[in-house]
């Protein structure tokens, strides 16, 4: 895959470090001036590491955290821009792993395939979108400032999530597309009535939100989020042995998919697929040429002052009075 000029390595953006004394290993994203947003590399990384961390005897639980203010705002839309675009240097082909020097001929645009193979490759657990889902160790998501769109993927797949108490949950592709790839799992853990709200209106939920909805375990001050986090991971490491923690994963395993955990994942792909289908009653903000060209943050800002300012995406916007 071609690293592109302007972004940084995916092992500057994804750090990983284990302590074999204690058996905890730590993933944390480390681009707090992009809201810690991963690359197509950086997410496939992160999807590497999580499959030798579920391998390696040293490690019983994985935290996952971000650098900065923030756990993340969602994957790097600058670069989809370029995926989707007209650039021959950068095509749907990096997202599989493929060079443009391989030989391989991409579906073109306008044919099914063109998106489909894309959002099926989703629900694949080695391209970084559920990777956690198939982690069968002890795995605890720390979260604060947003905690939006792929990072919220980590939220919903991880066993625990320890939350600062300014930490925001959702999606801003509610507002500009309508789904998200890990929708079946997050109505599983939200309840279907509260997911339907964030879907519907496109509000964020706060982190005592999602306790009350028991998607969070735990609500704390933002100065004690480390320790908290690191309280439970102690207490994870520490309770029965990792050849039991596996057990209790299967377990876990088969009640998700009894639940349709997967089969979610493949049906959120093909709506995802039905994109190019979708016609706008009017001015309703859609992720095309026109957004990417304004730039989608900035269309995202724009659209946030039609709502409530405790229904907006952005920080700042919810200040407003």
């Amino acid at each position: 895959m071609t690293q592109q000029a302007d972004r940084p390595p995916a092992e500057d953006i994804i750090l990983y470090e284990k302590v074999p004394e204690t058996k905890i290993a730590t993933i944390t994203f480390n681009r707090p001036d992009a809201l810690n947003a991963p690359t197509i590399a950086a997410r496939q990384r992160y999807a590497q590491l999580i499959h030798r961390a579920n391998v390696d005897d040293d490690v019983k639980v994985l935290v996952v955290r971000g650098v900065g203010s923030n756990f993340g705002g969602g994957a790097d839309l600058g670069e989809q821009a370029d995926m989707l675009g007209d650039n021959p240097d950068f095509s749907l082909l990096h997202e599989f792993g493929i060079g443009p020097d391989e030989g391989v001929k991409y579906p073109p645009k306008g044919s099914y395939r063109y998106l489909a193979q894309l959002t099926q490759l989703y629900a694949n657990a080695a391209f970084g979108c559920r990777s956690l889902q198939d982690f069968k160790k002890i795995s605890i998501v720390e979260t604060k400032g947003y905690c939006y769109g792929w990072h919220f993927y980590q939220a919903a797949d991880a066993d625990l999530v320890v939350a600062a108490d300014d930490t925001l949950f959702g999606h801003p592709a509610f507002r500009y597309v309508g789904w998200g790839p890990r929708m079946w799992q997050w109505a599983t853990m939200m309840g279907i009535r509260k997911f339907q709200e964030m879907v519907f209106t496109g509000r964020p939920f706060t982190a005592q939100e999602m306790y009350d909805c028991n998607f969070v375990n735990k609500v704390v001050a933002r100065a004690e989020l480390e320790a908290e986090v690191a309280k439970y991971a102690q207490a994870c490491a520490n309770t029965r042995p990792t050849d039991v923690v596996y057990m209790q994963k299967t377990l876990f395993e088969v009640m998700k998919q009894q639940q349709g955990e997967y089969m979610g994942s493949i049906m959120t792909a093909w709506l995802e697929s039905m994109l190019p289908l979708v016609r706008n009653d009017g001015q309703e903000v859609t992720l095309g040429d026109e957004a990417f060209d304004k730039g989608i943050n900035n269309v995202v800002k724009d659209n946030d002052t039609l709502y409530p300012p405790d229904w907006r995406l952005s920080k700042g916007g919810r200040r407003q009075s």
